[in-house]
């Protein structure tokens, strides 16, 4: 394997090894040797163990390190003894098995068993201190005591989740050390463990995300073992209370610094818009505490989530304004500030360093900062040397010492993904980027493009595994972030220095960092929000390695292809194509949405979101799913940009929670619920993204009639004037039996019955309230099908289809099979979104027709 060095790498000449060549007009360039890989098998040994390690019981890893010792030894004792020993042809004549060659392979091989077995041994000693002391012992009993415990990271809060019809609480969590332990019996117990704090997030909230690491605290907990095996954990403490901490040791004066920065970097930033107010603090120092789920998940979805942590690039960027250029830092006439501003070439060096220094400090010493900072002085490497056959090993050493250092980072998918990343961009970028430059691509775009290519590639198969998605727009995403990064990054770094001594200068030049930030944003959000910025792919670790084989083919393939720039362009238009989905070129080719459709239920999984066709773009929507971006993904398929009404049936998670992704891009006139504001929280949740949407809320009533243009409906319940007697009867499942129902009439007649989630009492109520109500066209099934259905009320409408709205897998069981068969007895077409994907309803009458989505 042979790489160009230094700027000369960037012409594209075929070059003979160990010759000079003119590059740029900067002076000749040496070609180096073939990269040197030697390191290689024993950082990957070291990482292998590792990772098996901190998953096994002590006696097998007492046994694999055995193995290991033993196997390295027998290689290494084998060969003097051969060549101590004599052979047939006589005494000290040499034999095959003693050459220098053998022993340098057998060196080789015992050096990749001492790795293993060095990488095994750092495992079980920190599995192992996870085994003993009492926090292990108290976690098993799920008992209760009183801890002293030293945070060692930030503070952070849960993400938002729907737990079947209920929004999962937030909690702090923050990362820790037991010191002291206090059992119920009043003994008392001195040990170091660490441990995962989950804190309810009350009225104490503001004053736990505030603690800085280092701090000492006196908690009240219920201990439990991990979720997990192979958790860095000795047991989850889920805190008493929802109180303040209580502090009984202040943090270190280093953390408080670093403390002390980040919260000034947070103060400067605080006028920025929104976006940049968010992303600006993440650029920098990992901060992501204001970035919310709707700008996460658009970063997830184009790929960009690498801005959001701490990275090895935010420090390169750093080192490249001071050093300058790869490869000019041993050059008489040198790149950067450094020799702008007179300092020589190891003053430089240790500039360089001491930056490194400051930025673990600042974004703490986690093992993610001192990953990115290991990444940053391969990069440093890089720039001071144009030498890339150094930059392999280089990368293999730093693997190595971090794996010994931290073994649970053999498990880690974000190192994993860094190393990937790290080894695609000295390794396979280069050479993408000269296949590009050959083909006449300018060579900063060349550059670019190369680099975004290859992390793609090798990366991809690694999120499938945990995602179960491929982004199809991660590339063009990242290329036009590349624009902001720097001058994000760089203008963000002075920010932060410049807000520990002059706070108005900070918030001057965080305006100008705010635009590339915002610009991130951009990026992010639009990419997002293409229709096909995402395809679907199976999950785990066959479809990682599915994916794998698939880019290896198309790599090898695309190599041997003819007439490939012509081919490139098809595949690219075909790629634009797909990613953007034009709509009557969609509907042709996916023949959805069916022309004419009249209504339609989204597969949001275990929850309800339904469409009511209003005319042109507009239409009405009743219930808005569990989460935001399945709704609007079908909604944007269903071509839906004005809204005039939403429904939301009842306050329950899976129908409200998607609420974001409705107002999403889309100009909605009001939004209507019920009367019940049960449960509380979420219908508060309802009431800010209202307002912060400016968006008036309404309040259905009983019998109330609406018309927009060929559609008509009537509220069915809840219903005042049912009685007492239905009322009460009624009102047996809260929230659920005050979901509003609506009977709608359609273009051609077309009659549908939205029940919400009606349970049997309601439903009999709402039969005998309305003794007219009669057979209808189609039935959305209520409480996703479960068995809790009145048959009097099935009988009564005897719906032609009958629309299930429910998750794949879900734990409920929903769609019940007693209530599909009843529904099918009477006559009705069943069709389920778990197994159909999304339902359209076209046509009316003889001509009624229900267009399954698929999946």
């Amino acid at each position: 394997m042979k790489h160009d060095e230094g700027r000369g790498e960037s012409r594209g000449e075929n070059r003979a090894e160990g010759s000079f060549e003119g590059h740029g007009g900067d002076g000749p360039a040496w070609r180096e040797g073939p990269v040197d890989l030697r390191l290689v098998p024993l950082a990957a040994a070291a990482w292998a163990a590792a990772a098996w390690a901190v998953g096994a019981t002590g006696w097998w890893t007492v046994a694999g390190v055995a193995v290991c010792l033993l196997g390295a030894m027998g290689l290494l004792l084998r060969g003097p003894a051969r060549r101590r020993g004599g052979s047939r042809d006589g005494p000290g004549v040499a034999v095959p098995g003693a050459t220098p060659g053998w022993r340098l392979r057998a060196a080789a091989w015992a050096g990749v068993l001492l790795c293993a077995a060095a990488g095994a041994t750092s495992a079980g000693l920190h599995a192992a201190d996870l085994r003993r002391g009492p926090v292990p012992e108290l976690a098993r009993e799920y008992a209760r005591a009183w801890l002293e415990v030293a945070v060692t990271s930030d503070p952070r809060l849960t993400r938002p989740k729907v737990r079947g019809n209920a929004m999962a609480p937030v909690s702090v969590v923050l990362d820790g050390e037991v010191t002291r332990v206090e059992r119920s019996d009043g003994s008392v117990h001195r040990t170091r463990a660490p441990v995962l704090l989950i804190v309810p997030a009350g009225q104490g909230k503001a004053e736990w995300l505030r603690l800085l690491p280092s701090t000492r605290l006196r908690v009240g907990a219920r201990l439990a073992p991990p979720l997990r095996p192979g958790e860095p954990f000795a047991a989850v403490l889920k805190v008493d209370g929802a109180g303040p901490p209580r502090i009984v040791g202040r943090p270190s004066v280093l953390q408080r610094t670093a403390g002390d920065l980040r919260a000034g970097l947070r103060t400067a930033t605080e006028r920025l818009d929104p976006d940049a107010r968010a992303l600006l603090p993440g650029l920098v120092v990992g901060d992501t505490s204001r970035i919310g789920p709707e700008l996460r998940d658009a970063f997830e979805a184009t790929d960009l989530t690498h801005l959001l942590a701490v990275s090895g690039s935010n420090l390169t960027i750093v080192l490249l304004l001071l050093i300058g250029r790869p490869g000019r830092a041993h050059q008489v006439e040198r790149g950067g500030l450094a020799p702008r501003i007179g300092l020589s070439l190891r003053v430089t060096a240790l500039a360089g360093g001491g930056l490194t220094l400051a930025f673990v400090i600042v974004c703490r010493p986690d093992p993610s900062v001192l990953r990115a900072a290991a990444c940053g002085l391969v990069a440093l490497l890089a720039i001071g040397t144009g030498r890339r056959r150094s930059l392999i090993p280089a990368l293999a050493a730093v693997v190595l010492v971090l794996v010994l250092y931290d073994p649970w980072l053999a498990r880690s998918y974000g190192f994993l993904l860094s190393v990937l990343a790290t080894g695609a961009l000295l390794t396979i970028a280069p050479r993408w980027s000269e296949g590009l430059r050959r083909r006449r691509v300018p060579g900063r775009l060349a550059e670019a493009l190369g680099a975004a290519l290859a992390a793609q590639a090798v990366c991809a198969p690694v999120v499938v595994v945990l995602a179960a998605r491929v982004s199809l727009v991660a590339v063009p995403a990242n290329l036009f972030a590349e624009l902001a990064v720097a001058p994000a990054t760089v203008c963000g770094f002075a920010t932060l220095a410049l807000a520990a001594v002059w706070m108005p200068a900070a918030e001057g030049l965080a305006w100008v960092a705010g635009w590339p930030a915002g610009w991130l944003a951009w990026v992010a959000r639009t990419g997002a929000a293409l229709p096909g910025a995402e395809l679907a792919w199976p999950g785990g670790w066959w479809g990682g390695l599915a994916l794998a084989l698939l880019t290896a083919l198309v790599v090898l393939g695309a190599r041997r292809l003819p007439y490939r720039g012509v081919v490139g362009a098809i595949v690219a238009g075909l790629l634009l194509v797909a990613v953007v989905r034009p709509a009557p070129l969609a509907r042709w080719v996916t023949g959805w949405p069916p022309p004419g459709w009249v209504f339609a239920m989204c597969q949001v999984g275990q929850g309800d979101a339904t469409v009511l066709a209003a005319g042109g773009d507009s239409a009405v929507v009743v219930d808005a799913g569990p989460d935001p971006v399945p709704v609007d993904r079908c909604l944007r398929e269903l071509g839906v940009r004005r809204v005039p009404l939403l429904v939301l049936t009842h306050f329950h998670a899976d129908h409200v929670a998607g609420l974001p992704g409705v107002l999403r891009g889309r100009a909605v006139g009001a939004i209507q619920t019920t009367g019940l504001e049960e449960p509380p929280a979420q219908a508060a949740f309802v009431r800010r993204t209202a307002e912060a949407a400016g968006v008036p809320l309404i309040r259905a009533g009983p019998g109330e009639r609406r018309r927009i243009g060929a559609l008509e409906w009537r509220v069915l319940w809840p219903w005042a004037g049912a009685g007492e007697a239905a009322v009460s009867e009624a009102s047996s499942d809260g929230p659920n039996d005050a979901s509003v129902t609506l009977l709608v009439r359609a273009a051609g007649g077309l009659s549908l019955l939205l029940l919400g989630d009606l349970e049997p009492p309601a439903q009999r109520a709402l039969a005998r309230v309305h003794p007219d109500l009669g057979p209808v066209d189609v039935l959305k099934v209520a409480h996703h099908g479960s068995a809790h259905q009145d048959m009097g009320l099935m009988r009564v409408v005897r719906p032609r289809l009958a629309l299930v709205s429910a998750g794949r897998d879900n734990p409920y069981g929903h769609p019940s099979p007693r209530t599909l068969e009843a529904l099918r007895a009477g006559g009705a077409r069943v069709l389920r979104t778990d197994r159909d994907g999304a339902v359209a309803v076209v046509g009316a009458g003889r001509g009624l027709l229900a267009v399954p989505g698929g999946g």
